[in-house]
């Protein structure tokens, strides 16, 4: 029998004409001043990617010029870049997938990344698409890991697959920039050092507003939407299957009211219409990395877990001792959530209302 043929058109060395490629990128998100904390967050994670291939971060900052870009760029020094590369223009003020896409472009292909990396935030998935395609490389979307290979100086981009029930490591081998998204909250953030020190490079590209088809008539804040707020929440509770109806669900709006959380739901009571899509976390929804997170009914299958399970304290709550989640869990009820739910409402009520009157 003969042996199979190869894959044809397939490369795995890195050609010659892109080895000059150095350093590892961060496109900071910025919008009217506020930057997403997902970019400080993998200014954290460029620094420890930069450190073993013995190169330096660069921080990406675009916008109109103004004073809270400035502070941005010295926020990004404080949070470990080297360089900060500045790129001004009035048609940049507001998110637009052109102007921005034309623009980082040309920035990438004069000064050479070997590593891209942006928040999995709807406006960095849009842009990381966009620029991996203009540029002809590879992006690896919603990462939950990112390492390098020592041997051939890649980035190891993990994210999970086949539905969330595994993890799979993938590799851009012969292709620069290396290019990754990583949703909020996935990677710690980092200690900011306002006595690090860095560079400013100030790009002002040539853009012409008559070029650019879209135009921004209103701009609405996420704050000021009104949605769930999972990335940025201190305590969530979530609610899966054991809950059993509908109607249960206000047992875990009760503990979150007390507690000042917000609520979270698993997939399946989302497709049973039980909560909105912006409270589902799991792979196909939010990321999330509170300091306390109750899981309430929830089994603890994958899907669930790669969104929640770096939360700093996590306490289950299922009637099954044998249940997944209590495999991963810091504390553990095995007890009817529907029991135990009231009871932790009425504790912490009774706990928080001393507190505030010894206050």
């Amino acid at each position: 029998m003969s042996e199979p043929s190869k894959p044809q058109g397939r490369k795995f060395q890195l050609p010659e004409h892109l080895k000059v490629y150095k350093n590892v990128w961060v496109i900071v998100e910025q919008e009217r001043g506020i930057v997403h904390s997902v970019s400080l967050e993998l200014l954290g994670e460029a620094r420890k990617l930069a450190d073993k291939l013995g190169v330096e971060v660069g921080a990406v900052v675009l916008g109109a010029e103004s004073p809270d870009l400035n502070r941005i760029c010295g926020d990004a020094i404080s949070y470990g870049a080297d360089i900060v590369y500045k790129v001004t223009d009035p048609a940049l003020a507001d998110y637009r997938t052109d102007p921005y896409c034309r623009v980082m472009t040309e920035v990438v292909n004069t000064h050479k990344p070997e590593i891209v990396l942006l928040g999995a935030t709807t406006l960095g998935r849009d842009l990381a698409g966009a620029i991996a395609t203009t540029l002809a490389t590879g992006l690896t979307a919603d990462c939950t890991e990112l390492d390098i290979y020592a041997d051939n100086r890649s980035l190891a981009a993990t994210r999970p697959t086949f539905g969330g029930t595994l993890l799979c490591t993938i590799q851009t081998l012969a292709y620069r920039p290396q290019m990754a998204t990583v949703r909020p909250r996935v990677m710690a953030m980092p200690e900011r050092d306002d006595a690090r020190t860095g560079r400013v490079v100030e790009i002002q590209p040539d853009l012409r507003e008559e070029d650019i088809v879209t135009k921004v008539l209103n701009f609405i804040a996420d704050r000021e939407q009104n949605e769930a707020q999972l990335a940025f929440a201190d305590i969530i509770v979530s609610a899966g299957k054991g809950l059993g109806k509908v109607e249960n669900m206000k047992l875990v709006f009760d503990l979150a009211r007390v507690l000042g959380a917000e609520v979270g739901v698993t997939r399946p009571l989302v497709q049973a219409g039980w909560a909105t899509n912006d409270r589902q976390v799991g792979q196909t929804g939010k990321t999330v990395r509170p300091k306390l997170y109750i899981a309430a009914g929830i089994s603890g299958a994958i899907q669930h877990r790669v969104g929640m399970e770096k939360s700093d304290l996590i306490l289950a709550i299922n009637t099954d001792p044998n249940a997944t989640i209590f495999d991963f869990a810091h504390l553990g009820l095995v007890g009817d959530a529907l029991k135990i739910l009231p009871a932790l409402t009425d504790a912490f009520g009774r706990r928080l209302s001393v507190n505030r009157m010894a206050g």
